[in-house]
């Protein structure tokens, strides 16, 4: 090492820019207030609609809340839930093999062996 050479040191936290509370993604974060706001509108309902106390509308409401946003913040395989959902309905529109991050894969060989198996009941051909 020469004498006239920098050394920087990473910090710790360096990944935790642009997340929430250093654990969150902000997309994740923002979806899951979308998926909460008519999950506390049904709470709300809930509330008003059952004759229990107090304490067990909270707890009725904190069941259905809980997982939902859990569920948003988390995601699928780190990926927000909205761009989960894209993929999937690419994929189902396409019908090919979808990979991690969005990449595909074009399904050719399995449209052959399947295109195979459709002549098993005819006669053979001869090989040329």
């Amino acid at each position: 090492m020469h004498p006239n050479e920098d050394i920087y040191y990473i910090p710790v936290n360096f990944t935790d820019a642009g997340r929430v509370l250093g654990l969150f993604e902000l997309r994740n974060c923002i979806e899951a207030a979308v998926l909460a706001a008519p999950t506390v509108g049904l709470c709300t309902l809930i509330a008003n609609l059952t004759p229990f106390s107090m304490t067990v509308k909270l707890i009725i409401s904190l069941c259905l809340l809980v997982p939902v946003c859990g569920f948003a913040l988390a995601g699928i395989r780190d990926e927000p839930l909205s761009r989960f959902l894209i993929t999937y309905i690419r994929w189902r529109k396409n019908r090919r093999i979808a990979l991690n991050k969005g990449g595909i894969i074009k399904y050719e060989r399995k449209r052959d062996h399947l295109r195979r198996a459709g002549r098993r009941g005819a006669k053979p051909r001869a090989r040329r």
